[in-house]
């Protein structure tokens, strides 16, 4: 620490390079702080003590094969049951194509009881329970449309071929989904369907099942599969956030993405930083020459050529990293990404990899200059011309 104001006077004497190196680190540890609160978002997903007791039963062959309503009342007759929605996705249009959000169409009677996490006035749930073309939407995505209860929405039908007009009957706060979804009655979406396609519509995507205990979970989601194992619509049945990764993970490999990317990036910032330390070390070798013939020794030459490069690289990793984390606190992402992301978590991982990586980049950019010019002896070093 005796030479922190010799290696603070070296970052300043080009103060333009120092401020260019220092910016370019940032922006680079932003990008990675980026990639990698998007990946934690997508493999560790909002999981309330709700969630924990909720099963996701689907058809085996794929999510967008549909299964008959009449699992439902068979599922909620199985020991440790105390509670089953059935649950479509629609997938209409809000305006603009643009405007993507999660809507679905789900069973009113014990939505509220499967969804405890979901939390609204008592005054507002009646209302939508009574109301066949009621809706409810989510916090976060009541303010990214200025949406108010009792106001009317209209959905364009995409998928089903049927378009649905809703009246926002409450906004809830909480559950699983960060406030991101539009949740309005099956049993709406299915007349609707039946008008166009004949009464035998009767189908759902998948079910919500809530089990009494955390204990039953495991043996509740094989007796449901084991329910349907021989009919024509056999299920899978996982828990809520494994159906959320397994839904994800559809998307491909995103880890390997974000890291290669990531990689790619330190490989970057590690070129430009050596570049920046062998021209400043280069500028003074025969300062360097003049502190050996003052008594400095080859260690502590290169422990300050090395604080030097660490300070610039450790300023620039941090100033990237709490950028992004001051960032993703205050900016409502919903709106950002078309509702894909509610939000995004710089964890406390992301922060000690970023400044690991700050670092690694110091060391390993200044690393072979400085070891160079501190085995320089003093006439060689004099003799310099810079």
């Amino acid at each position: 620490m005796k030479f922190a104001r010799l290696i603070f006077n070296n970052i300043l004497r080009n103060r333009r390079r120092t401020l260019l190196t220092v910016t370019s680190i940032a922006v680079s540890l932003f990008l990675i702080s980026t990639l990698l609160a998007v990946l934690t978002e997508l493999e560790h997903p909002t999981e309330t003590p709700d969630a924990a007791l909720r099963l996701i039963a689907r058809h085996r062959m794929s999510l967008s094969n549909i299964l008959p309503a009449a699992h439902r009342a068979q599922i909620a007759r199985l020991p440790g049951v105390t509670g089953v929605v059935g649950t479509m996705w629609f997938g209409g249009i809000y305006k603009d194509r643009k405007n993507s959000f999660a809507q679905f169409a789900v069973d009113t009677d014990q939505f509220f009881r499967v969804m405890a996490d979901v939390q609204m006035p008592d005054e507002e749930k009646v209302s939508f329970s009574r109301d066949r073309t009621g809706a409810i939407a989510g916090n976060n995505l009541a303010a990214r449309f200025g949406w108010q209860v009792g106001d009317r929405i209209f959905l364009q039908g995409t998928v089903w071929g049927v378009d649905l007009e809703l009246t926002i009957r409450g906004i809830y706060i909480g559950g699983s989904d960060d406030g991101g979804t539009l949740y309005f009655h099956w049993d709406y979406f299915n007349g609707e369907m039946k008008k166009n396609f004949g009464p035998g519509y009767d189908f759902t995507g998948f079910y919500t099942v809530r089990v009494e205990s955390a204990e039953q979970v495991p043996s509740v989601a094989r007796a449901i599969d084991a329910l349907f194992r021989n009919s024509t619509s056999p299920t899978k049945t996982e828990s809520e956030k494994n159906f959320l990764l397994g839904f994800f993970s559809m998307m491909g490999n995103i880890r390997l993405l974000v890291t290669s990317i990531c990689s790619v990036v330190i490989f970057a910032i590690i070129l430009v930083a050596a570049n920046t330390m062998a021209m400043s070390i280069r500028e003074r070798v025969r300062e360097i020459g003049v502190l050996k013939a003052l008594g400095f020794r080859a260690p502590q030459i290169l422990w300050l050529l090395l604080g030097e490069s660490v300070s610039l690289s450790l300023g620039g990793a941090l100033l990237g990293v709490f950028g992004a984390k001051t960032l993703y606190t205050r900016v409502r992402l919903a709106g950002v990404t078309a509702g894909f992301i509610q939000s995004l978590r710089v964890t406390a991982e992301t922060i000690a990899l970023c400044v690991a990586i700050g670092i690694l980049v110091g060391v390993v950019s200044a690393g072979i200059p400085a070891w160079n010019a501190a085995r320089k002896r003093v006439v060689d070093a004099l003799r310099e011309t810079g």
